[in-house]
Formats: structure tokens, C-alpha cells, sequence
């Protein structure tokens, strides 16, 4: 008795279909705003962007979700959309006086056109640890390394006005 029970157990647990994650389109890179005034050198020499998008990508599964990128900008037509953007990134210190180093995300999740909620995270950090050892741009792709995963958090239930991360 006890074998057949498993047996039926496991042709049901195979028969089952796994739940579906919600797939969301996410421009990558994560650009940087127009608005923003963000220094040309952190634009041209950091990976802020493409940090960001491989951060929120690799952390969204964990709260089922997934990210498709798109290389174009999104637009909210069908489906589900953040549209992101890095609106702040500042680089003060180096190595030797020590890193103070942030960076701000801002996003609105749509669903079939339809605005879902917005969000903003930012992070700040001094380096961690062996932060001597650490370049600007390491620095600052840490910083959105994090803000990605306060996204993906968010993603799995978004409240409108959202703010994550140090405020």
C-alpha cells in the first residue's frame, strides 16, 4: 500500500504543470536619464546599466518573476513593463580617502498599457569590505547590484510610490 501511494504521488507531482513566472520586458542596457545630471566620465566608464539589468535579471526567478530584455527602449503596449532609468549617480573619494558612492533607479511597472505602480531605489555605499582595493566604477556597479535586488523584491508585489533601498 505504502509503494502505490508513492507512485500515485510522483504521477501527480510530474502531471502537475509548474506555476508560469510572470515574464517582464526591461530595456538592457538600463539607460540613464535624460534629466539626470550624472557625470560624462560614470557614463562613459562605468557599466551602471548593464550592471543594473543583470542584477534585476539574475534576481527576479527568486521572487517569480523574469526578465526579457529588449535592446530597444520598452514601450507599455501588451504585457508586462518597467520602464527604468538611472537618475543619479554620484562618485566622490577614491580608494585612498575612502569611496562615498550612490546611485538612484526610478521605474514605472505598466501591464497592458495600464500603469501598475512606480518605484524608486536608491543605494549608497563606502566601498565594503577591502573597499581600498576597489575601483569607482566597482563601486558603483555594487551599489546597483543591490538596487537590483530590491527591484526584483519589489516586482513580486509593487506598491505605487515605492521607495527601496537608503532613504
Amino acid at each position: 500500500m505504502r509503494h502505490s501511494s508513492c507512485a500515485a504521488l510522483a504521477v501527480l507531482l510530474c502531471c502537475t504543470a509548474p506555476a508560469l513566472a510572470a515574464d517582464i520586458h526591461v530595456q538592457d542596457p538600463v539607460p540613464f536619464s535624460e534629466s539626470a545630471y550624472i557625470a560624462d566620465n560614470i557614463k562613459a566608464e562605468c557599466r551602471m546599466g548593464t550592471q543594473l539589468a543583470s542584477a534585476l535579471g539574475s534576481s527576479a526567478p527568486a521572487h517569480g518573476n523574469r526578465i526579457v530584455f529588449d535592446s530597444a527602449p520598452v514601450s507599455p503596449g501588451s504585457g508586462r513593463v518597467l520602464q527604468l532609468e538611472l537618475v543619479e549617480a554620484q562618485s566622490a573619494g577614491n580608494a585612498f580617502s575612502g569611496h562615498f558612492k550612490s546611485a538612484t533607479a526610478r521605474g514605472v511597472l505598466f501591464q497592458d498599457g495600464q500603469k501598475v505602480a512606480a518605484v524608486t531605489a536608491r543605494r549608497t555605499s563606502r566601498g565594503g569590505a577591502f573597499g581600498g582595493f576597489k575601483g569607482s566604477c566597482d563601486v558603483l556597479e555594487r551599489v546597483v547590484t543591490a538596487i537590483g535586488g530590491d527591484l526584483a523584491e519589489w516586482l513580486a508585489n509593487p506598491t505605487d510610490n515605492a521607495r527601496l533601498g537608503d532613504f
